[in-house]
Formats: structure tokens, sequence, C-alpha cells
């Protein structure tokens, strides 16, 4: 028969499961398409000519472009045929629905199929996609989009290479305008020694729930375990926030939109294992089920959910990509371990409990 609490704990586990398969989809969809992480650096490196109020940069790991545009008049983006494509001005953002990059551009892949009103050479047809001045799309000129790697990546996959300086002709009034940037490939990290320190962080950290849990050591242990998924609560919040950042979140309020738009959950699940942290740090009851559960949820919403960062050369925060991948290891190693050590403090309050049980038993005469 299975002891009643470490039941709950189970069912509490696979009902964090079952969550996770209903809602992990909705979540990963933020951003579009936008990528977990890649091997591939895409920078804007200037306008040319630079123009007043016109600032261009890379998002969301590079899978995207954005233009702002705060000066008084109409800039166009030109498409793939020397059509236009974008237009962002005083009146907002739209896009020519002629244009075949209007359509090519809907996912990273560039693979839409072209409806019979994209041409060309059509006069412009502009279809209003946003009220401000500001326009994000995905560009082929600025990315890789070959199923293999480039010649020279092919020969030395050691080092990083130049894969091509790109430009992306704009249109200000009459006069032409290039954003420009460039395309190197990056090098993968080894992720062999990420998955070692996850592994033996989390280990070690699960290794607390076998000490008594009514001894000293089982307290200290407890309030260990509680005080390190504190801290990996709040190295998903970093990893959260600053994957909103680099999908181009603009102040404290486009932000706060961005993250109850598309990181929602990872966010939740991020401040829920802080919340169970201290929980455990102020050893109050059924700290040990909130450490199993919050543990869970925090592997595998921000830990499961992020784990191209530790393969992928650039990662979708505006920071080096070694310092995401050191977040999520220390998400992975505290979710995992925490779900571990309350699992077997929930096992062995169980048992506790049961042979206190058997021992009130009366003896038959």
């Amino acid at each position: 028969m299975i002891p009643p609490l470490l039941r709950r704990a189970g069912l509490a586990v696979t009902a964090a499961l079952l969550t996770v398969l209903t809602v992990a989809a909705p979540a990963a969809a933020h951003g579009a398409d936008a990528p977990d992480g890649t091997d591939y650096r895409t920078e804007v490196t200037g306008l040319t000519p630079a123009r007043p109020g016109l600032t261009v940069r890379a998002v969301e790991a590079g899978a995207r472009l954005e233009l702002v545009n705060t000066g008084g008049r109409d800039v166009e983006v030109i498409g793939y045929s020397g059509e236009p494509y974008l237009k962002v001005g005083p009146g907002g953002a739209y896009e020519n629905t002629r244009s075949p990059a209007t359509y090519l551009n809907r996912t990273l892949a560039g693979d839409t199929t072209l409806p019979a009103e994209a041409d060309p050479a059509a006069p412009p047809q502009w279809r209003r996609i946003a009220d401000e001045p500001r326009v994000r799309w995905h560009d082929q000129r600025a990315l890789w989009r070959e199923s293999g790697v480039p010649a020279p990546v092919a020969a030395d996959p050691t080092r990083e290479h130049r894969v091509r300086d790109w430009a992306v002709p704009v249109r200000d009034g009459a006069e032409p305008v290039e954003i420009r940037g460039t395309l190197d490939w990056v090098p993968p990290p080894d992720p062999y020694p990420w998955w070692v320190a996850a592994t033996l962080g989390a280990l070690a950290l699960g290794a607390a729930g076998l000490l008594p849990a009514g001894s000293a050591a089982g307290t200290q242990a407890l309030r260990a375990v509680g005080a390190l998924l504190t801290l990996g609560g709040a190295a998903a919040v970093v990893l959260v926030v600053g994957r909103e950042l680099d999908a181009g979140a603009d102040g404290l309020g486009g932000l706060l939109l961005g993250l109850l738009g598309g990181q929602v959950w990872a966010l939740l699940t991020a401040l829920g294992a802080i919340a169970a942290g201290g929980y455990a740090l102020a050893r109050r009851p059924a700290a040990d089920f909130a450490l199993a559960l919050a543990g869970t949820c925090l592997a595998i919403f921000v830990g499961v959910t992020n784990l191209s960062m530790l393969s992928r050369a650039v990662a979708p925060v505006p920071w080096p990509g070694q310092y995401a991948r050191l977040l999520l290891v220390l998400v992975l190693a505290a979710g995992a371990g925490a779900l571990a050590a309350g699992v077997l403090r929930l096992h062995a309050a169980s048992r506790a409990a049961l042979a206190a049980s058997a021992d009130r038993t009366p003896v038959p005469a």
C-alpha cells in the first residue's frame, strides 16, 4: 500500500506534468518562432547613411530585425524583389499585401506558400499591423536558411567564421538607406560539463532528503534545500526576464506586458519556487510537499524548456551565452534536487507515520 503523503505527492507531480503538456506549447510560442538557441549570430552594425529618429536592432537571438521610426516621415523597408514591403511612420506600421516578403517572412523558415495576390510588380496595398511606429520581421538576408553549415564551417568547425555581411534596403522618402549588419557562425559549446554540473548539483541537493527529518541535521538540511530552491527561483526570474528583453521588450511597461503575455508560466514557476523556498526556510508544515511540487515545476517549465541553451552558442538573452547556461544549470540543479529531497522526506515521514500507527494498534487477547 502506498503511504498517503507519498501518494498525494505523486498525484501532485502528475498534475504538474499534465499541466506542462497542456500549456507548454502556448508558453513556448512567445515571439512566434523565436529560437531557444542558435549557432548563428546576427548583428546590426548601423544605418548608411544614418537617419535621425531611425533605429534598427536584432532581437530574438537574431531571428528578427526591429525598426523604430520616431521621425516625422514614413520609411519603407524594401522586399526581396525591390518592392515596398513595410512602411513605418507617424501613423503606425503597415505591410504591403502584394509583397511576397509579407508572406515569406511569416515564419523563420520562410516556407509560406505565396497567395495569388502576391505580386511585387503590382501597386502596393497597405494593411495596418501596429499603431506604434515599430515593426519586427524575419529577414532572409540576415539569416542562414540552408540545411547544412557554410563551407568554411564544415572545413574548420573549431573557430568562428564570418558567413557574410548583409544589407537590407530602406527608402526614406526618395533617399535610399541601407541597414547593414553581419552574420557569423560561432562554435557551439560542449554541453557535457554543464550537464555534469547540473546532475551533481541535483544529486547533492537531493541527498539532503536522506537525513532524518526530526533531527537537527534534518532541520538544517531542509533549510539548505529551501535556500537553494530560492536561489534557483531567482535565477529563473533573471533568465525569463532576459529572454523577454532579448525579444525586444522596451521599458518597464513593455517588459511586464511581455512577461504576462508570453512568459507567464515560466515567471509564475520561478516566483513559486522562491515562495516554496521561503516556506521551507521557515520550517512551515507541508514544506516537503511544497519543495517537491515547486522543484518539479521549476525543472520542467524553466529548465527543460530551455535545454537548447546548453548546446547553442547564442542564447536568446542580452548577455553572453555562458551566463545563460550558468543560470540554467542552477535552475536544473535546484529544481531536480528540491524534487528529490522533498519526495525522500515525504517518503520517510509516511513510513514513520505508518510505524507509529502500527505501534498504537492494540494486540488481540
